[in-house]
């Protein structure tokens, strides 16, 4: 289990799957395959699957442990969770992520703060489990902190379309009266806050994490694939705003770029930890060695 010590917080990886079933000129869909024939020698096979010619994709939560506060950023897909839409991630019965929590020294009722990046439904899985058929919180003594923009937008779309996810995994939580929608710019204290990064969703954003003059960031879905680095234009199919997306991801990459930041990237292949240095007019995720 790979860990970050920044200052007094301790970050550890809690890592649910790995994801290779999505190919690239779908999650892509601007792209062509000349786009790609540069790439696939230093992507493979820690971001593309030799095999398959997929994107590699972790799925995984942050664990975030200060002098103060247990905090999980994004919870995964979950199991027993219906998904039909995505079928890799339909009823899953996984025995990863709760033990793997177990094995970092935390168990759910140890958990403090739930902080999703955004409420898709691979960030917001393990925000509930089956319980006697019924959801109920997976962290019963936490506060779940949403964005209020982004819970909004969602709630539109709910009303018009229901969605699976809002169903199973933040209709609970809510009645349950676990959930705390924050603005978006909300510090829960002086060591962690929400850094704006929309596009992805209407109100996604990523977790600044500082301790000691110690830096990261919890990216989220700001950014997906290393190859997005060097290509801060490249949309995902799954972008609400997409033009909203590259604006942020590439404020996101100057303002961090050679900097003593550390980014956690949350769908970077292993460690997923590393910095954003300059190369030619773009950018470089530089892996950290942990």
């Amino acid at each position: 289990m790979q860990s970050l010590e920044l200052g007094h917080i301790r970050v550890d990886r809690i890592v649910e799957s790995v994801c290779k079933e999505f190919a690239p000129l779908r999650f892509f869909p601007e792209t062509t395959p000349e786009d790609w024939r540069n790439h696939r020698a230093w992507m493979e096979p820690l971001a593309l699957d030799p095999a398959s010619g997929n994107l590699v994709f972790v799925i995984q939560s942050f664990l975030v442990r200060t002098r103060h506060h247990t905090i999980l950023v994004d919870s995964c897909v979950g199991n027993d969770k219906s998904r039909p839409q995505r079928p890799f991630w339909d009823m899953l019965k996984l025995d990863t992520f709760l033990p793997r929590l177990a094995q970092a020294g935390v168990q759910p009722e140890d958990v403090d703060y739930v902080m999703c990046t955004h409420l898709h439904s691979d960030h917001v899985g393990w925000n509930t489990r089956l319980y006697d058929g019924r959801w109920v919180p997976t962290f019963p003594n936490a506060r779940y902190v949403f964005a209020k923009t982004e819970w909004e937008s969602w709630q539109a779309l709910h009303a018009r379309e229901p969605q699976q996810q809002i169903i199973d995994s933040m209709l609970p939580v809510i009645e349950a009266q676990q959930a705390q929608l924050v603005d978006d710019d909300f510090a829960l204290d002086d060591e962690v806050w929400l850094e704006p990064t929309p596009g992805h969703t209407r109100g996604h954003a990523s977790i600044h994490l500082t301790s000691a003059g110690a830096q990261a960031v919890v990216t989220g879905d700001m950014i997906h694939s290393p190859v997005q680095c060097l290509h801060p234009e490249w949309i995902i199919r799954a972008d609400l705003d997409p033009q909203l997306a590259k604006r942020s991801r590439r404020c996101f990459l100057e303002r961090y770029c050679d900097s003593a930041v550390t980014i956690c990237a949350t769908h970077f292949p292993q460690p997923s930890f590393g910095r954003i240095v300059p190369r030619q007019n773009a950018f470089w995720f530089e892996y950290a060695s942990v």
